[in-house]
Parts: structure tokens; C-alpha cells; sequence
């Protein structure tokens, strides 16, 4: 094309030449000549321009690149969208102009996907897609300020990040987060940013296997094993230097310790809460950081029901210490709300491809009003099953579980992405796993249980994509769903996909989702433990 376009310049100014010096200037003719050098030149940089662009992209042609590959997904696709836009403009994100040109570029890249994706083959592409996603840097924190902050002392900089979380700027919009779904967006979204800049994590190396540094992946309590291994495999947050870390983690699992320690049918958690004081003494006679703050800078993760009573043992650890529990019951006085955190309970049944099944059906092919199959344990279902069981009410799809005849023509999961609403009503516990389990299926949860603090609801606005219904409103339950109007149920049926992100376990993290939103609760709750500095 180079070639072609110098040999036209050159018997354009060859022909320009020989009329201009062998015959009477005909000046037509050289406006004619001279119009067809300068739109020539315009091409001849339009082309120029367009090569240089297509060859500055060193993947263009690489099949193995792992965000242009087959397997590449819709998130993977808006992450790569978000990465190519100069560093320096996301800075600038303040302006409308550039936030409005973000979401733009992104929601194109989104109608793109939706086009040749079938829905099909979006949870496999989900699955394989996010074990490549590369992690976008923290946005908002000029470099030369991210160096001086981590340059201070632990504790000067959490004072720091709480004072700047304080004083968060306003943000309206967001291209990575839906407003609609924070209480404050401004506040998770500098908070979120100062965790990436600052927070470091001490992981101790101290307890044997399986109980500790063994994360159980599978089942209903997979949660903690999930976190652990994501948490031990990270190389952002973790620190191996003990004197620069802002948190220290006790990993270890509380199903391993009910499957290692508790005799079956015994009753007694006795010798699980003394194992855990043990451990702890042995933290606290070997290192000198659990001493300086009796614990409340070291955090815990555990979703199995007994949780909260394998660390009744040991006093320091069950006031000071930072606890997620997937339990959180402040009425049993372990949890502390606005310290504590609440864990998403996550069913994972396969540990490989935890995100299978995701998606569900448009709202005009959910025909079922309200779905619940389950056990008939704890207060809670018992009642759920009196008022609404049997069959009696086609609209109320409730069952002690689900019978053989009906699974064999529409399984649970297919019930779940059938519904309007999925009813999660407690167990023996305040947690349930439907929770996210609906959130997966794009079904509105409807929750059941009085003292329970939901997860993340420091930052999330659990209204916008949910029903919370009194235990005693269960003879209610139909009339309260009834009366919600088909368009704010469309409204919290869209915020429930969007929402959807920030409960997803991915093999390899990414930006907002679940293993990001446990470590930042962590984070944001530390932070609410520190008094404002004064002005």
C-alpha cells in the first residue's frame, strides 16, 4: 500500500512538472492536480495511521492469549475495554465526559458479547475466562501518593485511609459498579481503592494439615475453604514480612475441624473451642503481634454453623478478633455487627467449575410465584411448610423436598430459574446458601430470619435486590409478594444480575467479586475500629 501510494505521488508531481515547464500553464488543471495530491495525502495518512494502530497490538493474531482466546467472556471482554484506555484518562474519571465514553466503550463491548455468546456456553466460558483475568490497578491514587502511603507505618496508614474514607469524594457513576446496589458508592469505591494501594496481610505458617492450610472447596461451607486458598495463593495483599502488615490471618477451617475432632453424636464442641484456644496461645507465646493489640488486628474466616462456638474458648479471641462467620447472629453474642463480618454461604458443587449453572430465565418464563425445597429443620421452615405446603396453592411452589415426580420433569435449579422469588428461610442457623444460590440463578431472594446480619451489608443496599420478610409474616407471604408492583420486581430481577459479580468465586480474583468484597469487609470493619483523627 506504501509502494503504491509514492508511485502515484510520484507521476502526479512527474505530470505536475512537465506542464508547468514545457507548456503554457493551465491553471484548471493544476487546481485539478493540486486537489488530487492533498486528498491523496489525507489517505495516504488515514492508512498510515490505521496500520500503525493495528500493529501495536501484539495479541491481535495470538490464539493463545488468554483475553482473545475461545474462551474469552463477557466480564473477561469489559475488563479488556476498561485496560485499554489510558491510565491517565481513568484518573480523570471526575469529568462526565470520560465516565459517559467508559460506559459507552463498555456497553458496546457487552452488546458485542451478548450477540455471539449463546447462554449456552456462558457458564463454561465464564469458568475458563476468569482464571485468566488480569488484575486492573487501583484507580483514584496518583503513583507518587500510593508510594508515600505505603511507605508509613501500619497504623498511620489505616488513620490515613480512615480519614480519606471520611472525606470520600462524591462519585454519581461508576463503569465497573452499579450505583443502585451501594449504600454509598462513594465510600466503597475510595475505600476499595485504599485497600488495593494499602492493605497487607500476615498469613501464619503455624498449625498442621488438614485443619490448617487445607481448604475444603466443596459443599455448603466451601466459603472458607474457597477464601483460604485464594488468600494463601495471593501475591497483591499477602506480606511476608510481619512488621508491615495491617491484618494478620488465622487460617484455619472450621469444617476440617469438625471432621478431625468432633465425635458424631456426642453434642459436645468442647474439644473443637479448646483446640482453637491452643492454637491461639501458641500465636501469641511465639510472635509478638497478637500481644501489641490482643487480637484486633487478626482476623478469622469460618462458615461452618459452629463458627462462632469454636472460639468461645479463648476470650481474646471472641471479643477482639475480626470474625467472618457465615452465623451471624448478634443475638447469640459472639457476632459483633459493625466489627464481625457476615460470609456468604456458597453452595459449590463442583470445586472445578464453581460458576456452572449461572443465568437464568427472562422474567416472562418464570411462571412459579415463590420456590423452596428443603429440610424441615429449625423454626423457621416447619411454619413456611404449614402455611404453604401440600400443593394446595399453584403459585407457591414449597416442598419438604423435592418430590421424585416433580424433579424428574424440572430440577431444583431449574425451579430456582424459573421463579420470581426464591424463599430463603433459616435453618438450624440464621445462614442459608439459597441466598446466593438465587442470586446465581437470577432469582430475587426472599429471606427469612430475624437477627440476621446480611452479607456485605456495610456497603450493599440489600432492599434493591431483595425481600426481607418477618418470621412472623409467614401466613403473610403471598399477599406480601402479590402486592409489589411488576415494575420495581423488574427493577430488583435486574439488580439481582447485577449484583451478581460481587458473589462469585473465581479461580483467579478478579476486581468486586467475592473473594475482593470478604477482604474488604474485613478491611472496611478494622477501619470502623479506628476513631475519626481529628480535623
Amino acid at each position: 500500500m506504501k509502494r503504491a501510494l509514492r508511485q502515484s505521488a510520484f507521476i502526479l508531481m512527474r505530470e505536475l512538472s512537465w506542464r508547468f515547464f514545457g507548456h503554457k500553464i493551465d491553471w484548471r488543471r493544476l487546481f485539478l492536480l493540486a486537489a488530487v495530491l492533498t486528498v491523496s495525502s489525507i489517505l495516504f495518512q488515514i492508512l498510515v495511521h490505521r496500520y500503525l494502530l493495528n500493529d501495536q497490538s501484539p495479541y491481535e493474531n495470538d490464539s493463545s492469549h488468554p483475553s482473545l482466546n475461545s474462551s474469552t467472556t463477557k466480564e473477561a471482554i469489559l475488563q479488556q475495554v476498561r485496560l485499554s484506555l489510558p491510565y491517565s484518562v481513568i484518573l480523570l474519571n471526575s469529568s462526565n465526559e470520560v465516565v459517559q465514553s467508559v460506559s459507552f466503550e463498555s456497553e458496546r463491548a457487552e452488546t458485542r458479547l451478548n450477540s455471539s455468546i449463546s447462554r449456552s456456553k456462558r457458564e463454561e466460558k465464564l469458568a475458563d475466562a476468569t482464571k485468566h483475568t488480569r488484575f486492573s490497578p487501583p484507580l483514584g491514587v496518583p503513583s507518587y501518593k500510593q508510594r508515600h502511603i505505603q511507605l508509613l507505618p501500619p497504623h498511620e496508614a489505616l488513620v490515613y485511609a480512615k480519614k480519606e474514607i471520611d472525606n470520600a469524594p462524591l462519585v454519581n457513576e461508576d463503569p465497573d459498579l452499579y450505583a443502585s446496589l451501594f449504600r454509598n458508592i462513594s465510600v466503597f469505591k475510595r475505600s476499595y481503592e485504599l485497600m488495593e494501594t494499602i492493605l497487607k496481610v500476615y498469613i501464619y505458617r503455624d498449625g498442621a494439615r488438614p485443619i490448617f492450610h487445607t481448604p475444603f472447596l466443596k459443599g455448603i461451607y466451601a466459603s472458607e475453604g474457597w477464601f483460604m486458598k485464594l488468600m494463601e495463593g495471593n501475591k497483591q495483599f499477602v506480606s511476608k514480612d510481619p512488621e508491615k502488615a495491617h491484618l494478620f490471618y488465622l487460617p484455619y477451617s472450621a469444617r476440617q475441624m469438625e471432621l478431625a475432632l468432633y465425635v458424631p453424636g456426642s453434642h459436645n464442641l468442647k474439644p473443637l473451642s479448646l483446640f482453637l484456644r491452643d492454637y491461639v496461645n501458641k500465636i501469641a507465646a511465639k510472635y509478638p503481634f497478637w500481644n501489641r493489640t490482643l487480637g484486633s488486628d487478626h482476623f478469622l474466616v469460618a462458615c461452618h454453623d459452629w463458627g462462632p462456638y469454636t472460639v468461645t474458648g479463648h476470650e481474646e479471641l471472641a471479643r477482639n478478633t475480626i470474625k467472618a462467620l457465615c452465623n451471624a447472629d448478634p443475638s447469640e453474642g459472639v457476632f459483633v455487627a459493625g466489627r464481625d463480618v457476615s460470609l456468604p454461604e456458597t453452595t459449590i458443587r463442583a470445586p472445578r467449575r464453581p460458576l456452572r449453572h449461572l443465568g437464568g430465565n427472562r422474567v416472562s418464563l418464570r411462571p412459579i410465584l415463590a420456590f423452596f425445597a428443603g429440610s424441615m429443620h429449625g423454626r423457621v421452615r416447619p411454619t413456611l411448610l404449614k402455611y404453604w405446603g401440600g400443593g394446595n396453592d399453584a403459585d407457591m411452589k414449597i416442598y419438604k423436598r423435592l418430590p421424585l415426580k416433580v424433579s424428574q420433569r424440572m430440577t431444583y435449579i431449574q425451579h430456582m430459574k424459573s421463579s420470581k422469588y426464591c424463599i430463603c428461610p433459616m435453618g438450624f442457623e440464621v445462614n442459608s446458601p439459597r441466598i446466593v444460590e438465587a442470586i446465581y440463578y437470577e432469582c430475587v431472594p426472599v429471606i427469612i430470619a430475624d437477627n440476621f446480619v446480611l452479607p456485605f451489608s456495610e456497603v450493599l443496599d440489600w432492599s434493591a435486590f431483595s425481600l426481607v420478610v418477618a418470621e412472623k409474616d409467614i401466613p403473610k407471604l403471598k399477599e406480601i409478594l402479590l402486592s409489589i408492583p411488576m415494575r420495581k420486581y423488574i427493577t430488583m430481577q435486574n439488580n439481582v444480575k447485577m449484583v451478581q459479580k460481587h458473589f462469585l468465586w473465581n479461580a483467579r480474583p478478579i476486581r468486586y467479586d467475592l473473594f475482593h468484597m470478604i477482604l474488604h469487609s474485613i478491611w472496611y470493619n478494622k477501619l470502623n475500629q479506628i476513631q475519626s483523627p481529628q480535623m
